[in-house]
């Protein structure tokens, strides 16, 4: 029997529970939660102690979960949602906010809008911290678990619980390297060359590449990547073509020349998605305004 009750479970050995689990490792959880690795391993022990189990065990290079373990991370989010809701009702001040936020999102909109988050939300709340994990496809299921407050994406996941809002919409162009090549002077000119493009894991395509594969728009892939930040090494020096998102043209394509696509295509947007379990959170209104207003910023800008 162990000397510890109730009383000495709070919500960030809950958090805890949540993090060692889903991210199966403890220091992967200590980066997700802005603490160290021995920091973690004192509250697993406290936690251990609370529930009478060793909620993980080691295998290999990870920690897998007991099976009270899966159990207690079920429960351990419904009473975080509760202790949201009771603090939602408390007066919010970022000022003094010490938590770390984390915001799902893929190249192209991390580096076009959240370093200028970052600032705008470090300026109220100097205690804030961000972390970042790649957006991919967005699933309900990262929302719904609580791997991210936030995802920013073009593809919202769809669920009656996930909630959305449009941030920006961009076009599509293609990329060139202009000391290579001259801009494609025709349909028949862009066909006839290779291209590159982004395949996101584990097999989803771009949606311009979808939509122009719909319409018999038959294109040779010579590179395929996973991400936006890996066209600029096969493009720099090539006769390749990238049909991609204008805004890339900002950061991770700066320098090569861009051309209006020799077709009709769709737009991209780009929305801000969340949980409805925060819908009426304060520290979430707060993001999602400081998030608004760096939106109509980059749109005011745009070319």
């Amino acid at each position: 029997m162990n000397n510890f009750d109730h009383f000495d479970l709070d919500g960030r050995l809950l958090r805890l529970l949540i993090a060692v689990y889903e991210e199966g490792s403890v220091t992967r959880a200590a980066q997700r939660l802005g603490v160290t690795q021995s920091a973690v391993s004192h509250m697993l022990d406290k936690l251990r102690e609370i529930v009478g189990d060793p909620l993980f065990v080691k295998s290999g290079r990870s920690v897998v979960a007991t099976a009270q373990a899966g159990e207690l991370v079920e429960q351990a989010r419904l009473l975080l949602d509760q202790l949201r809701l009771f603090g939602s009702k408390a007066s919010f001040s970022p000022a003094g906010l010490e938590t770390t936020l984390t915001i799902a999102a893929n190249d192209l909109q991390r580096d076009l809008l959240l370093p200028a988050l970052f600032a705008a939300l470090k300026a109220g709340a100097p205690g804030i911290r961000l972390r970042v994990i790649p957006s991919n496809i967005p699933s309900t299921e990262m929302l719904r678990t609580d791997r991210c407050q936030l995802a920013i994406s073009p593809r919202p996941p769809e669920g009656g619980d996930i909630l959305q809002r449009r941030l920006f919409t961009d076009r599509y162009v293609v990329f060139f390297d202009p000391e290579v090549r001259p801009s494609p002077a025709n349909l028949e000119d862009y066909l006839a060359a290779e291209h590159i493009t982004v395949v996101y894991e584990p097999q989803r395509n771009l949606d311009i590449d979808d939509h122009l594969k719909g319409r018999g728009i038959a294109r040779h892939f010579a590179v395929c990547v996973a991400g936006f930040a890996g066209i600029r090494s096969f493009l720099k020096g090539s006769n390749y073509l990238a049909t991609l998102p204008h805004r890339l043209g900002a950061h991770q394509l700066a320098g090569f020349s861009q051309a209006e696509t020799p077709f009709a295509c769709p737009e991209m947007p780009m929305y801000a998605i969340w949980h409805q379990r925060y819908q009426h959170d304060p520290m979430m209104r707060w993001l999602l305004d400081k998030l608004y207003q760096v939106s109509a910023a980059l749109e005011q800008g745009a070319d």
